[in-house]
């Protein structure tokens, strides 16, 4: 089985045209993952993907059960993790629809549990977390969205908040201050969960939606959220493709 695992958050609870060859919960020290394991074929490759909010879309962001969703991943051999992930635009650059490399992210979540490294320690540990995206995933997804012609902002920073909730005008305006470029609700502490366990990660982001009071500062509608993750999604999909097949 190949060693690539596809995080799907929000618009993204399957893989179209997966052939799935097996469907395991794995059950960990952490407890149960969000859904279970899917493993199975796509475009002539093997991969691996999981719901990060279930199955149903039913498990809101700050309920995730991150630890058991990324130890699951690494018990299963998983080397380099997908996430995909929707978010608001908050730089210019971000329209909805509009797809998203980050390669730095600011946590502003709280009380969720964030590292493996707790209980029944030899010593304290540290991971550094410098830059929180694999370099090489990264670029891999880059290429990808250049070969299927899909313009991406290919840096950014991602400003994870806790949820469920939308934010306010005024935390976007901090966030904007602090250089974050878009904002999302999932981004933490997964990202430090693979770094812990040495999984190379990186999120491929779509903006589902401008930040509050960014672009014309209309109330944001679900309904139009839902339709521009609807068409970001099939970007997504489209680079997902070609990325496997040059695996």
């Amino acid at each position: 089985m190949g060693d690539l695992a596809i995080i799907g958050g929000t618009g993204l609870t399957s893989l179209e045209g997966l052939e799935i060859t097996q469907r395991e919960l794995i059950h960990t020290p952490f407890g149960e993952p969000s859904a279970p394991l899917v493993q199975g074929v796509l475009n002539g490759r093997e991969v691996f993907f999981l719901a990060r909010h279930g199955d149903a879309h039913t498990i809101p962001p700050h309920r995730i059960n991150y630890r058991a969703n990324i130890w699951a991943l690494h018990q299963a051999g998983v080397k380099r993790v997908i996430a995909v992930a929707a978010v608001g635009g908050i730089d210019d650059t971000l329209p909805p629809g509009a797809l998203a490399i980050p390669d730095q992210i600011i946590d502003y979540t709280w009380g969720r549990p964030s590292s493996y490294f707790e209980d029944e320690l030899s010593e304290v540990t540290h991971v550094d977390f410098s830059y929180p995206y694999c370099d090489e995933l990264r670029a891999m997804l880059i290429e990808q969205c250049r070969a299927a012609g899909l313009s991406s902002c290919e840096t950014g920073t991602y400003g994870a908040t806790q949820g469920p909730r939308l934010e306010t005008a005024a935390e976007i305006e901090r966030m904007a201050r602090d250089g974050c470029t878009m904002v999302g609700m999932t981004g933490m502490p997964e990202a430090v969960l693979a770094r812990e366990l040495g999984l190379n990660y990186a999120c491929c982001a779509v903006s589902a939606n401008w930040a509050a009071g960014k672009g014309d500062g209309s109330i944001i509608s679900m309904a139009e959220i839902e339709e521009n993750l609807k068409s970001g999604m099939d970007r997504v999909r489209q680079v997902l493709t070609l990325l496997l097949a040059r695996l």
